[in-house]
């Protein structure tokens, strides 16, 4: 059993969970992730390494489904029943010279992490995070103290630049030499964002989000075409080069079983988000 150090909102929908898991503390890596089981009849679930804190690591998620509705409900104390982990490839970082590091919605939840060691390499690190509005900008202040300039983007003007991240991106390639870039987000996002880099020929990585079993490279549901090449997002990446990933392809894998996380959730509300089982009565 692993025991949730600390756990607390951080916008509408969205926690954080330091969870004590001294063996993946030891070893977590900018980009790599956990698979979580919450009990011994749940889902098992990728979740980013958003930082390491001594014995414990950081997850960062937003509560869309059945399983992240219910560790939305966990407290100080309560215990997950599985943490497997650091699985996948770290980031390839390296001292490139001037790095910017984006994040846009929840995805801001893996940018800290990477800017760091990214600072730690050596690199000069300039941070961009974007939300739709003010009240879902998370983890800015974290983001301000590991990196040399930091920009603030909102949809609707609510705080910061009004706009995307992706101007600001195009702005900063018109003015200076920027030699690497990480994007961290929804995959139009990353798609639209990339896109940017692509004319100034500027290594660009994006961490992919496919839906995700073992984590193990086993049961082939992460696969992802990179290069014109199936990889499996869990053991080759889940970080790729912008410029080869597919990401139509990617978009329409994600929305492959939308009916039946819709009536999971419904279910699990049906039974009053039981804790026992997840809502799974058997």
């Amino acid at each position: 059993m692993y025991q949730v150090e600390e756990a607390t909102q951080l916008a509408d929908r969205v926690f954080q969970m330091w969870i004590t898991a001294p063996q993946v503390a030891r070893h977590a890596r900018a980009g790599q992730f956990l698979v979580i089981r919450a009990h011994e009849n749940g889902e098992r679930i990728p979740l980013t390494i958003s930082a390491v804190r001594g014995d414990a690591v950081r997850v960062i998620f937003m509560s869309v489904g059945k399983t992240t509705e219910f560790l939305s409900t966990m407290k100080k104390g309560d215990a997950l029943s599985d943490v497997a982990g650091p699985l996948g490839k770290p980031s390839e970082i390296e001292k490139y010279g001037t790095v910017v590091v984006i994040g846009g919605g929840v995805g801001i939840a893996s940018t800290p992490i990477i800017a760091r060691e990214a600072k730690e390499a050596g690199n000069h690190v300039i941070g961009i995070i974007g939300a739709r509005n003010k009240d879902l900008l998370i983890l800015e202040d974290e983001m301000a103290a590991v990196c040399d300039e930091l920009f603030v983007t909102t949809d609707d003007g609510s705080k910061g630049i009004h706009g995307f991240a992706a101007s600001v991106l195009e702005q900063l390639l018109k003015e200076r030499k920027i030699d690497c870039v990480w994007i961290v987000g929804p995959a139009i996002m990353m798609k639209v964002t990339s896109n940017v880099t692509r004319p100034y020929g500027v290594l660009t990585f994006v961490s992919l989000n496919p839906i995700m079993v073992d984590g193990t490279g086993m049961c082939g549901s992460c696969r992802v075409t990179v290069g014109g090449e199936t990889k499996f997002a869990c053991v080759d990446g889940p970080e790729f080069d912008a410029h080869k990933v597919d990401f139509d392809s990617l978009m329409q894998r994600q929305r492959m079983y939308v009916d039946e996380e819709k009536a999971s959730v419904e279910h699990y509300h049906h039974h009053g988000g039981c804790g026992c089982c997840g809502g799974e009565h058997r």
